[in-house]
């Protein structure tokens, strides 16, 4: 799929394994940043797996380089919980974060999900305003992520 948002560059976002070796290189990327803003992995409950994710995209630029991901994780009666949403710092701002949201909310509406949740840490400012400007409401923190006070919780009926 190309992303009409796209800026200046044609942007494709497919399914790929979540342990390909592009998905691992954006993941490992996603976690160097996310760990020097809190000083280490404070991400509660259990980390995201390929058995445990029933889709994820990779976006990829017009040279097919990798520039971000996203996942979807099912979670109680049938929601989806978005997992490892990243978009490269040198790629943000093409509409890459954007393309990749949109695929997961279809995604999330084939898998039969009434809503989509997320989780995201208090200290993820650019994170926090991209959601709340998709269409996103703040939620109390959910499952794992109850009493976690690095985390902020969010919430979009499909």
């Amino acid at each position: 799929m190309t992303t009409p948002e796209a800026s200046s560059q044609s942007i494709t976002i497919d399914v790929e394994h979540f342990d390909s070796p592009d998905a691992q290189r954006l993941r490992a990327a996603q976690r160097i940043e996310i760990d020097s803003t809190y000083g280490g992995d404070t991400e509660p409950g259990d980390k995201p797996t390929a058995e445990s994710i029933a889709v994820f995209f990779v976006a990829r630029d017009e040279d097919g380089t990798p520039i971000g991901c996203g996942g979807l994780r099912l979670v109680a009666d049938g929601v989806t919980e978005i997992k490892r949403m990243y978009v490269r710092r040198e790629s943000r701002g093409t509409g890459a974060a954007t393309g990749i949201l949109r695929r997961l909310e279809e995604a999330a509406l084939d898998l039969g999900s009434p809503a989509l949740v997320l989780e995201t840490g208090t200290e993820q400012k650019r994170a926090i305003r991209f959601y709340e400007r998709e269409g996103f409401s703040r939620i109390a923190n959910f499952g794992p992520y109850v009493g976690a006070p690095l985390s902020a919780c969010y919430s979009k009926v499909l």
